[in-house]
């Protein structure tokens, strides 16, 4: 099956012989005779199976009828729903943010904060920033001369909006964002290694039992839970879940447990025999609390690598040496070490950058679509991650949590004593962050008056 989606540069490879010329027989694109749903005669499907960088599998469909005209284009996933859906956001500064990669499955919903404009889910696919807002903004004007005799008042909302969007277009709005939900997790907003905190986000979410029901999922199984339907703590459950590498049926346990001098945490994890697909998932619990806590730890020796090291999927990392931000909820919960955080965070993007194995010196470039100057910004990136893991550089880890749910080991003689080389200080939350976590809505006390 990997053969089959290979990136687009290397397909065309493939058609190229030794002497430079393309092979007559060669057809990268599979055709099928289908019926056309707008005249129901027969018109012709194209198939392409690819990969899309960064990404994963994909299938590429255009249909086009030579009897009416009709055409249409869309992009489906090659494999099945992921293990938890993915909510991607990214803040446009300039022209050049136009030009990120977009994939929209079928199940994902586009949306231009700033615009107030959703788009709903519908056709796959496979475009850029550009191209979404474009899309949005004609099809509103597509219609614009007859709400204009028929509904006045609308009309004129709409071309509010219509201006904003082509104001946005011509880059004399920014900055502004773009969020793309996918309950399926199937779509992605390619990143840059150039973003900082706060410009592109991912964020992956369990599903509601609403969205599982759309998607077709069977409902989770309520057995092993005490009378008032809570998790029992220390009992293993397990359920039945998809390997994200492989696609086979595997088991997902998850276990509540307390840690000492800390707090209750529920450990999630993944294994799959086919393929060797392992993965692991760590969420805090109890109460929310007052305030925010923000973690700096200076990393010198070997010794510090070995810290045990909580980070909550509410918490945002920050490396200044080694160039590294990763935003709240990229790497889920991940309670391990310094060593083992900062290996999880390479290995993943490196996966993701260079198909390869992410402790080589240098990687060969497989992705076509990365120029020799991105290529050489992201091999001096990983070279000073590897660095940093391997104890050869000092640099410091900064942990900010506004649920003050991660924790780093402190290597004082004296529990009770401060580690010279880390600090720890509480903050009061923003109201982005607030807003962020829901708190804002929340009603604690009350709330049965309103019952």
């Amino acid at each position: 099956m990997t053969d089959l989606f290979n990136p687009i540069g290397e397909k065309v490879e493939q058609a190229i012989t030794t002497d430079g010329e393309v092979e007559d027989d060669f057809k990268p694109i599979d055709e099928i005779e289908s019926l056309c749903m707008n005249c129901h005669e027969n018109g012709m499907t194209r198939l392409l199976l690819t990969k899309i960088p960064y990404f994963r599998e994909i299938i590429i469909m255009s249909f086009n009828c030579d009897h009416c005209g009709f055409n249409n284009n869309e992009i489906q996933p090659a494999g099945t729903f992921q293990l938890k859906g993915v909510h991607y956001e990214l803040r446009l500064r300039d022209v050049d943010d136009f030009q990120r990669q977009v994939v929209k499955s079928d199940t994902a919903t586009v949306k231009f904060i700033e615009l107030d404009v959703e788009v709903p889910a519908g056709k796959g696919q496979l475009t850029n920033v550009e191209g979404l807002l474009t899309t949005i903004v004609d099809d509103l004007a597509f219609d614009q001369e007859k709400r204009e005799k028929e509904t006045p008042e609308t009309a004129a909302k709409v071309a509010e909006i219509i201006a904003k969007g082509r104001k946005m277009l011509a880059g004399e709005a920014f900055p502004f964002r773009v969020s793309v939900d996918d309950p399926a997790g199937n779509s992605f907003i390619a990143p840059d290694p150039r973003d900082g905190v706060g410009k592109w986000e991912k964020r992956e979410y369990l599903r509601t039992p609403e969205q599982n029901e759309a998607l077709g999922l069977a409902d989770t199984n309520t057995e092993g839970l005490d009378d008032k339907g809570d998790i029992i703590p220390d009992q293993v459950y397990q359920f039945p879940a998809s390997c994200p590498g492989c696609m086979h049926p595997c088991t997902t346990n998850m276990k509540m447990v307390d840690i000492p001098h800390f707090r209750q945490v529920v450990i999630m994890n993944t294994s799959c025999d086919d393929c060797g697909y392992k993965s692991n998932d760590v969420k805090t619990g109890g109460e929310v609390p007052a305030k925010g806590k923000k973690v700096t730890i200076k990393i010198k020796t070997a010794v510090d690598l070995a810290r045990d090291i909580l980070k909550s999927e509410s918490c945002a990392l920050e490396c200044p040496e080694l160039s590294l931000s990763v935003n709240p909820g990229t790497l889920g919960g991940r309670f391990t070490t310094v060593e083992g955080l900062l290996t999880q965070v390479r290995d993943d993007l490196h996966n993701q950058i260079f198909e390869a194995d992410a402790d080589e010196e240098k990687t060969k470039r497989k992705n076509d679509s990365l120029s020799s100057t991105e290529a050489s910004r992201w091999n001096d990136f990983f070279d000073g991650l590897n660095s940093a893991i391997k104890g050869e550089r000092e640099f410091t880890i900064v942990l900010t949590d506004p649920l003050a749910a991660s924790y780093v080991q402190s290597l004082a003689d004296n529990p009770d004593l401060p580690d010279e080389q880390m600090t720890v200080e509480e903050y009061d939350r923003t109201e982005e962050e607030e807003e962020e976590l829901g708190l804002l809505d929340m009603k604690t006390e009350g709330y049965e008056n309103d019952a």
